[in-house]
């Protein structure tokens, strides 16, 4: 039936931690909904981002990205602008490895927004950093996932008491234009460190040509048959370094490594808490 509702399970998650929440926030919508089908909209792949979502109007789309330099990640903002709400019901999350979330959540409610979506409920989630691992390790945990239920079921609640109208949800942060810029890494002494152009190293008499480097990258970026060459852009994931079953991949880059010794010496201890609205 037309009006019949799907639950968009949507995220980019190059290491699979914003996938889980979203796939367990998804998971609880859908119980509330008399068990409704859950659609993967995974889009960490180029190859799946090719088609933007077209949502209708009786849809739940819950949608997670990473949180890199205090916003969205960049590059996927042309892709995410393609899509359409049609009044489609959203829950936009957003995860951090523990330093901050800078303006990321309301850049994401905010472009949702403008696509045509009702936002049921937002929240920053703290998970386990992409390349600092100390930072927020093994989260999300148990306890933050018993958090993401309680959200979901808020989320719910919230749109069954309004459906068509639902009260606006203030989120911290500063807005568009420019939604604060982007965060300035900084090395281990605390000066501004650039590393752009930082890649992974293969250790050749390691890798053993298997593809599966070249299989999870977000950007499509390294060579398949070539000992992972990184060829194009790389946004430090470290999707790469994690799937790689003979750890024949690492950086090298002094200025990235530093800015991990910062990162590791101010927040390594420090619990960040999951902020839901």
């Amino acid at each position: 039936m037309e009006n019949t509702p799907n639950i968009y399970a949507a995220c980019f998650s190059p290491t699979g931690r914003t996938n889980l929440l979203v796939q367990r926030i998804a998971h609880n919508i859908s119980c509330l909904l008399q068990n409704r089908t859950i659609t993967d909209w995974n889009f960490t792949l180029p190859i799946q981002r090719n088609t933007p979502l077209q949502a209708k109007e009786s849809d739940w789309v819950i949608v997670g990205l990473p949180v890199y330099a205090g916003r969205l990640p960049n590059l996927l903002l042309p892709y995410l602008n393609g899509w359409t709400g049609n009044g489609a019901t959203a829950i936009p999350i957003v995860t951090f490895g523990n330093r901050s979330y800078g303006n990321a959540l309301i850049e994401l409610k905010e472009l949702l927004e403008s696509k045509g979506f009702k936002i049921a409920g937002t929240a920053a989630f703290v998970a386990e950093h992409a390349f600092a691992q100390e930072l927020a390790k093994g989260r999300p945990n148990d306890s933050d996932l018993q958090q993401a239920d309680i959200f979901a079921e808020n989320a719910y609640k919230r749109w069954h008491a309004n459906h068509n109208s639902f009260p606006p949800i203030n989120v911290p942060g500063t807005g568009a234009p420019d939604y604060g810029g982007y965060y300035q890494p900084l090395g281990e002494d605390g000066s501004p460190v650039r590393f752009l152009k930082a890649r992974p190293i293969v250790i050749k008499e390691k890798c053993n040509n298997c593809g599966c480097c070249a299989d999870v990258c977000p950007m499509g970026s390294i060579e398949k048959g070539n000992n992972g060459n990184v060829t194009g852009i790389c946004i430090k994931c470290n999707a790469c370094i994690k799937v790689c079953p003979m750890n024949a991949r690492l950086f090298t880059d002094e200025a990235y490594l530093s800015h991990i010794r910062y990162l590791e010496s101010h927040y390594a201890k420090k619990e960040a808490k999951n902020e839901l609205f």
